[in-house]
């Protein structure tokens, strides 16, 4: 028999991570952003240079409620926000491929480490800004042609592998 969230019995877990999004605008993506924050344990989200429509319905539609419990703020200064959070213990980890970026599977995280995993826009990425602030920067390994994924894949594997040496 397929199990589902009603006959499962996976323990709740939580880590000192938060998902800092740049610029990250799309209702899907966002959406998909909560409900994967959900399955990870993410403390919160926090969202820079944009104002979430939390009535979306294609937001809602890819959150399936999560954003209902998940605490997140937006529309804040992304800058000011990880500098405090710095000050405060948390790593700001870039996902993005830079000149400095080393693969995601050579991060070698502390186990009570308090991670800020920093996602960029769409299109654009991360922004310089943003970029110098974190002194690690790290990328997905691609087998493919293409140099990029979806910024919610791409957080989907980057959380995998964080939890994963977290706990």
């Amino acid at each position: 028999m397929q199990l589902n969230h009603y006959n499962t019995t996976f323990s709740e877990k939580s880590h000192d991570i938060i998902l800092a999004c740049d610029a990250v605008n799309s209702p899907a993506n966002i959406g998909s952003l909560f409900r994967i924050a959900d399955s990870f344990g993410i403390k919160k989200i926090l969202f820079g240079r944009v104002t979430v429509d939390i009535s979306s319905p294609r937001l809602k539609r890819t959150a399936r409620s999560t954003q209902n419990w998940i605490p997140m703020a937006d529309n804040i200064d992304l800058f000011s926000e990880i500098k405090s959070l710095s000050v405060q213990g948390f790593i700001p980890i870039a996902l993005e491929i830079t000149e400095k970026s080393t693969a995601l599977n050579t991060l070698n995280i502390p186990k009570n480490a308090k991670i800020i995993v920093v996602l960029g826009d769409e299109q654009l990425g991360v922004s310089s800004r943003i970029l110098e602030l974190c002194e690690t920067h790290v990328h997905i390994p691609m087998y493919g042609k293409n140099s990029s994924m979806n910024v919610v894949q791409a957080a989907s594997v980057a959380l995998y592998e964080i939890t994963k040496q977290l706990n």
